[in-house]
């Protein structure tokens, strides 16, 4: 099993002013299911594939979430259902998300993680958080990463959200940038892992990309409508979701040719202020 370690010092950043709080490096032979939760299902935003934990593995060090082709009768199959998860006989593809709700939560910090994504059509990988309390979009959601392609175009995104006055509606401060920005300071870009920052502060929260400061947002202006009680949901407990997202409303068309597709993640920390 892969390891949470509490409190031990680091000299990763300067002057021995922050201390590692969680981590998991995926070098043991199987996920840690007692910190990790596997989705299940069709979950949200009408995507092709159905969440399994069969698709979250271990691997030479790392975790690897894994989309497949596949066909995956659906229980809750309903001709003439309403709801999008009712609606589909089965599922074409099977892939892997897995997330820390209920054993792993952090107010302020800095999260880390060294991935790499499938940079192909269809593919929609991301890191994210989601606040604790309140239903989406007021329990307040942070994507440190998405990656997906916008009118045919792929792009990188880092985005921040958090609820409105009306129900299921979020405002949002997203920056996309597109893929090839990456690729024209290196043409190999896809083949290598590269490392995700959220620099997340009591005033302020940035992403960074390898250094590159990709998104800056003042949490000032992060305050939910009635529905979230007019609460901040940036000054309460996230929790870390990691996954492979194929098809839906943003991810497009699948790549047939691209598959299995391969998000490989070789570590995730979290280091807070003493």
């Amino acid at each position: 099993m892969s390891l949470i370690v509490l409190f031990v010092p680091i000299i990763c950043y300067a002057q021995d002013e922050w201390q590692l709080v969680f981590h998991d490096e995926f070098d043991g032979e199987t996920v840690n299911w007692e910190v990790w939760h596997s989705e299940h299902g069709f979950v949200r935003n009408e995507e092709d594939q159905w969440y399994q934990p069969e698709n979250a593995n271990t691997r030479n060090g790392f975790l690897i979430l894994e989309g497949r082709i596949d066909s995956i009768p659906n229980p809750q199959y309903t001709e003439h259902a309403r709801d999008w998860r009712k609606r589909r006989p089965y599922a074409k593809y099977s892939s892997g998300s897995i997330n820390t709700r209920g054993t792993f939560s952090f107010l302020y910090g800095r999260l880390e993680v060294r991935a790499r994504i499938p940079a192909v059509m269809g593919s929609w990988p991301a890191i994210w958080t989601l606040g604790t309390s309140m239903p989406w979009p007021s329990c307040g959601e942070i994507d440190v990463m998405e990656y997906y392609h916008i009118n045919g175009t792929p792009h990188i995104l880092a985005n921040a959200a958090w609820g409105n006055d009306l129900p299921n509606n979020a405002v949002w401060d997203s920056k996309r940038i597109p893929y090839q920005h990456f690729l024209d300071k290196d043409p190999y870009w896809n083949e290598k892992f590269h490392t995700w920052v959220m620099d997340w502060q009591e005033d302020y929260l940035r992403i960074y990309l390898d250094d590159e400061l990709l998104n800056e947002v003042s949490l000032n202006k992060t305050q939910n409508g009635g529905i979230g009680h007019h609460r901040n949901p940036m000054q309460q407990p996230h929790y870390i979701l990691l996954n492979l997202a194929i098809g839906g409303i943003n991810g497009g068309r699948p790549q047939h040719d691209a598959f299995p597709m391969l998000y490989q993640i070789d570590y995730v920390r979290v280091y807070q202020k003493k």
